[in-house]
């Protein structure tokens, strides 16, 4: 089976500053429950949802308005048999210009077709994404998993 990393691409009108604070502001467009922080080098962050994943992230590369890399230091995913999968995964998110847009490439690097969470987690970050973090870039207001 091939080894496509999940990927997906966003081109929209803000500027590559806007895109970098949106995608850094975690509670604004994955969960408003995130536990620890998501904004600088070596911040490390909890997500979870429901008894079913789990994840542990540090940002392991910043590079204002250009660049940023979550390492997956520990994940449990309770729908899967291997339930760890996602551990020493990387989500990029790569900002850059094209014409008079700003382009967001983000990649779940490690997350390919051979994952029995495959399926699941790209419709599960199809959604995130499309549905929560293209608006809070594009509109200042993402749905993320609210506060419980």
């Amino acid at each position: 089976m091939e080894n496509s990393n999940f990927n997906m691409t966003f081109l929209v009108t803000q500027t590559p500053e806007e895109v970098f604070e949106a995608v850094k502001n975690v509670r604004g467009w994955w969960s408003e429950d995130l536990e620890g922080s998501s904004a600088e080098i070596n911040d490390e962050f909890i997500y979870r949802h429901g008894s079913f994943h789990y994840s542990k992230h540090k940002l392991t590369e910043v590079i204002p308005c250009q660049k940023i890399v979550w390492l997956t230091l520990d994940s449990k995913l309770a729908f899967v048999e291997k339930q760890d999968e996602w551990n020493g995964t990387e989500m990029i998110f790569e900002i850059s210009t094209d014409g008079d847009k700003t382009k967001l490439t983000i990649t779940h690097l490690g997350l390919i077709p051979d994952f029995q969470c495959f399926e699941g987690c790209s419709k599960g970050w199809t959604h995130y994404l499309k549905n929560s973090l293209l608006p809070f870039i594009t509109t200042g207001k993402g749905i993320p998993d609210p506060k419980k």
